[in-house]
């Protein structure tokens, strides 16, 4: 009996060394020691104040919004329908003066890098067939927001759709007015007290307070714990991490979190499970911010996990208005890069091909400022474009179920191979 288990052990060992480029890998106090060097030269923000738009002197007028008390709020959405109603009085009926959020009215700030929002604005008149509809339903978000100040509470963008069916039909139409109010009245949306559905999670090195009590990231399981809605009640963050590791899919996430990979080497492992949500956003900036950890993502082989870093880093057109709250500067990319393809040596058959679509997105993203800042991605994009392959994350399953654990990220550190 004992010679059967001595013999399933050495199978085992002898499948675990088979494991292409595990042979490359140094002992684990030599990669720790390499990340402990980078880790130690990261710029830290404690030192300097970071640039803002104010800082700089732009030929072009951009505007922010900021991060403002229920009171504030309250006082903004007063004087906003005290001058719509002198307007009434006056016999010029009313209408809202509404930021555009247009792609054309976005610009790109190398010395922030990150998106912000131009100065234009158009009218949205009641007394217009065209607007009169978008105008009703701008008025019903604001009472509704006023309510919320009032009695001072927190709801969901779901919550908010439902107090009004009838009116706003869909929720993308409530959650686009919802973010025109945002930069009305010249607010984060998280002032304004409305939030998304927990969807982000976090597991590893990290302790913070979630409104008084006090979470311990290392015991959460392999579920991790999901990210609070609203960042407000997240304080006191402690950590004896070496990095954060930003994970674009939910199955990577729970791989590494099984493996625990946070003790083997010490670090926070973050998930938006695809899409980034405004939360994991500002919880990743927070966390950067007060930690003073290297961030490095790891994102699909393939032009919208680029996109998705993109938005973590620059932050998104759709949001340009809050980039300053919700971009986390200088974040590396870990991979799985479309270069990892063939030093990997993935299978032709764990390849997939690109569509039309695909193509054109990573063309597009080719011609924006953010990507151009950066010739490493430059030259990654075009190595997929030329090749019009694709690779998710599970990809590297083909090696093994645990080679992103065992193999890959710990050989992507130990030669700092990020960009």
């Amino acid at each position: 009996m004992a010679d059967k288990k001595k013999r399933r052990r050495s199978d085992a060992d002898s499948d675990t060394d088979s494991l292409p480029f595990k042979n490359r890998l140094k002992p684990d106090s030599v990669i720790l020691q390499s990340i402990k060097t980078f880790t130690e030269s990261t710029p830290s923000t404690s030192d300097s104040k970071p640039l803002t738009l104010s800082d700089l002197s732009l030929s072009t007028t951009c505007r922010e919004v900021s991060d403002l008390p229920l009171s504030s709020v309250q006082s903004a959405i007063e004087s906003l329908i005290l001058s719509l109603t002198h307007s009434i009085l006056s016999g010029n009926g009313f209408s809202f003066s509404v930021p555009s959020r247009s792609s054309t009215n976005q610009l790109y700030v190398p010395e922030l890098d990150r998106i912000v929002l131009k100065d234009k604005s158009s009218l949205r008149p009641y007394a217009n067939v065209s607007t009169v509809r978008k105008t009703t339903i701008t008025t019903r978000i604001i009472q509704l927001i006023h309510q919320l100040c009032l009695k001072n509470i927190h709801v969901t963008k779901r919550d908010l759709f439902y107090t009004d069916v009838k009116l706003f039909q869909d929720q993308t139409q409530s959650d686009a007015v919802l973010d025109d109010v945002s930069c009305i009245l010249g607010c984060t949306r998280s002032s304004l007290n409305v939030v998304a559905a927990e969807k982000g999670v976090v597991v590893g090195r990290l302790i913070f307070s979630d409104n008084g009590d006090m979470i311990d990231c290392t015991k959460m399981g392999m579920g991790g714990k999901a990210i609070p809605p609203n960042i407000d009640r997240v304080g006191d963050m402690q950590s004896d991490a070496l990095f954060i590791l930003l994970v674009e899919k939910d199955a990577a996430y729970m791989r590494l979190a099984e493996d625990r990979f946070y003790n083997r080497f010490p670090c926070i492992i973050v998930t938006a499970k695809g899409q980034p949500d405004v939360a994991t956003r500002l919880f990743l900036r927070k966390m950067k911010m007060e930690l003073k950890l290297p961030v490095l993502a790891l994102v699909d082989s393939d032009p919208y996990g680029l996109k998705i870093l993109s938005v973590y880093g620059c932050g998104s057109k759709n949001m340009s208005y809050d980039s300053a709250n919700l971009t986390t500067p200088d974040i590396k990319w870990l991979g799985i890069r479309p270069s990892d393809l063939d030093k990997y040596k993935i299978p032709e058959q764990c390849r997939l091909p690109m569509t039309e679509q695909d193509i054109k997105t990573g063309k597009d993203l080719l011609e924006e400022d953010f990507v151009k800042k950066n010739p490493g991605w430059v030259e990654e994009l075009n190595l997929m474009v030329k090749t019009k392959q694709k690779a998710e994350i599970q990809a590297l399953s083909t090696f093994g179920f645990q080679y992103l654990s065992e193999v890959y990220l710990p050989l992507k550190l130990q030669q700092k191979d990020w960009l």
